[in-house]
């Protein structure tokens, strides 16, 4: 499922509240079967995709460009290889992703303040 798919069902109306996460689907992303394990990547890109871009949007950023923080950090996410680490007693799935989303800002934040002031990006 492609990500620009997420942007269009957000165009749709959708809460931009972040929901409750079921940990069946959150340790299923994290299993060998990778049917499963990509059906459940699918859902939770779909039901976190317009909360974390509104997210951005609040936090100052233009519509294109919450857009293209919110794909990469899913980008980002779905090629991290540390499912098995996300669990249930470490606490909030949405806490997680929120405090993954709120990193990538600030780095872009700061790789864009580096740019701006003549250095070199790293």
């Amino acid at each position: 499922m492609a990500l620009s798919t997420f942007y269009s069902s957000a165009e749709s109306g959708r809460a931009a509240a972040f929901g409750t996460t079921h940990w069946s689907v959150v340790l299923a992303a994290g299993q060998s079967d990778r049917d499963r394990a990509r059906e459940a990547l699918g859902q939770l890109c779909a039901a976190y995709w317009y909360p974390l871009y509104v997210f951005a949007r609040r936090q100052g950023h233009g519509a294109p460009e919450a857009e293209d923080l919110t794909q990469e950090f899913f980008t980002r996410l779905l090629q991290r290889d540390d499912w098995g680490k996300i669990s249930p007693e470490r606490g909030r799935f949405r806490s997680f992703l929120l405090a993954s989303f709120k990193h990538l800002l600030a780095n872009e934040y700061h790789r864009q303040q580096t740019q701006k002031r003549g250095a070199w990006p790293a």
